[in-house]
């Protein structure tokens, strides 16, 4: 009995604790929001190339600064660029960020090159580590256009100024003239963009427009003394310290920074953001749409086996979503499609390698062609695309080796079934008066054959005789005794 006893105490002691446990947790997590520690810093990175990943991880830590009510939220970059429309979103969503966002380059050795100049220039405090650099917004580097060619330079001076002391529309140096329209629009743009957020900021705007035009680029010193950035920082608890009282303008509202003894805490990229980063890879979305097209090309030719259409279903719709995601080239995607269908047809109508030949050449051009980017991190590679050509070209051989021998042995025995059965016919002409050709469905395939002129698709025939792959027919009504295995003429 004291036995039992003690069993009870301690069980009911080992609730007691575990109760105790779980409601100290819970009033923790009720009391983290309130931070009664000091104000709450969010700390979220934006690391590799920008695109819809980076967007939609931008979105959600600017929603999650404003609701837990955050004094600041820290963009740590370290990024090469990306695409230009991911940009101008991510760019949009600082702007209108109730919570005033620190954008800041490290740790050292990173980079905030070419979109990642403009993110920089968009947040309301601009801040790097030291051994990190920015620059290099030329829009060549954004995803699309062509970086801007100088012809007669000789009528340039050494500061890159004209010989008349003239500076061009837009207020900033020019050494380059482009030679395209295109060009000059998108250069134009993208000067009266990034110089546009430096004015925002107060920021150097002269120098933003040769980071532009001429593809310039700082250290963090140098950033700093041509006032791109406002501070210098080599860790968040150094940077949290430099932007305490700093006044800047979120939203509609002027504030004043009270980061003094804050809280940090980092915001890890949620599972939506790294499958959206993974999509967003061009090698990854060409293999989704490849195995998607080829899933339901299989379920057609075999239905009723559900898992090739299913799984390729969804390959497919993942692939289309992951390519509305980039810049995309549709005669590109026009001729993938069309190099497949050919590859198929050849399956279908055997044309002794035209059609497979012609579908594998356009979906090779087709795949190179498919992203419309000078972007390297967004461009596919040709290891994906001869993967995928190889795979495509290796079935093509195995289809015509299967072809070339079947026209190679004889025909089926006399015992197969194919003598003296009903075939329909499925497309009829006359080739002479006396001799028509086409082709019958019987047992399930399509077989070309000749007999009677005079037959009509959908009429119902009976096989009469195997000449090599092409059957002899006649009506159905007709005797059904076999003609023998002869030769045309025999």
């Amino acid at each position: 009995m004291r036995r039992c006893n003690a069993a009870r105490r301690l069980i009911l002691a080992a609730v007691a604790l575990l109760a105790t446990v779980g409601v100290g947790w819970g009033q923790a997590q009720e009391e983290r929001p309130a931070n009664r520690g000091g104000p709450l810093v969010l700390l979220a990175a934006i690391e590799g190339a920008i695109g819809p990943g980076s967007v939609h991880h931008v979105e959600k830590v600017i929603e999650q600064a404003h609701e837990r009510g955050a004094e600041v939220l820290i963009l740590r970059l370290d990024t090469p660029g990306g695409l230009a429309t991911s940009m101008r979103k991510i760019i949009a969503a600082i702007l209108t960020s109730p919570v005033p966002v620190v954008g800041w380059v490290a740790p050292p050795g990173a980079h905030a090159a070419s979109a990642g100049t403009y993110i920089l220039y968009a947040t309301h405090v601009a801040a790097m580590a030291p051994g990190t650099n920015l620059g290099a917004a030329t829009p060549v580097q954004l995803g699309g256009g062509g970086l801007p060619t100088g012809e007669d330079d000789e009528s340039k001076d050494e500061e890159g100024k004209d010989q008349d002391g003239g500076r061009r529309e837009g207020g900033g140096k020019d050494d380059k003239v482009p030679k395209d329209a295109m060009e000059a629009k998108m250069v134009n743009d993208a000067v009266a963009f990034i110089r546009s957020l430096a004015e925002l900021h107060g920021r150097n705007a002269d120098w933003a427009e040769k980071a532009v035009r001429e593809g310039a680029s700082l250290s963090a010193e140098q950033a700093l003394a041509e006032g791109v950035i406002e501070l210098m920082a080599g860790d968040a608890a150094t940077l949290i310290e430099k932007i305490d009282g700093r006044e800047v303008t979120a939203g509609s509202a002027r504030r004043t920074l009270a980061t003094k003894g804050a809280v940090l805490e980092h915001l890890e990229p949620s599972f939506l953001t790294r499958t959206l980063s993974l999509l967003s890879d061009p090698n990854v979305a060409f293999l989704l749409l490849t195995i998607g097209i080829y899933g339901l090309i299989f379920e057609f030719s075999n239905p009723g086996s559900i898992g090739p259409g299913v799984i390729g279903a969804i390959c497919l719709v993942l692939g289309l979503y992951a390519l509305h995601q980039l810049p995309l080239d549709y005669a590109g995607l026009a001729l993938l499609v069309l190099g497949i269908a050919f590859m198929v047809a050849e399956a279908v109508t055997p044309s002794l390698g035209v059609l497979g030949i012609g579908g594998l050449v356009a979906f090779i051009v087709g795949a190179a062609m498919l992203i419309d980017t000078d972007l390297p991190a967004y461009q596919l590679s040709w290891w994906a695309i001869g993967g995928a050509a190889a795979v495509n070209g290796l079935l093509l051989i195995f289809l015509l080796g299967y072809l070339l021998r079947a026209y190679r042995r004889r025909g089926p025995a006399e015992g197969s079934g194919l003598i003296g059965a009903q075939a329909t016919v499925l497309d009829w002409s006359a080739a002479t008066e006396n001799r028509g050709e086409g082709h019958v469905w019987v047992h399930g395939e399509r077989w070309a054959a000749r007999g009677d002129p005079g037959l009509a698709p959908g009429q119902p025939v009976r096989v009469q005789a195997l000449e090599g792959l092409t059957l002899v027919v006649g009506h159905a009504d007709a005797a059904a005794a076999p003609r023998g295995l002869q030769p045309e003429g025999g």
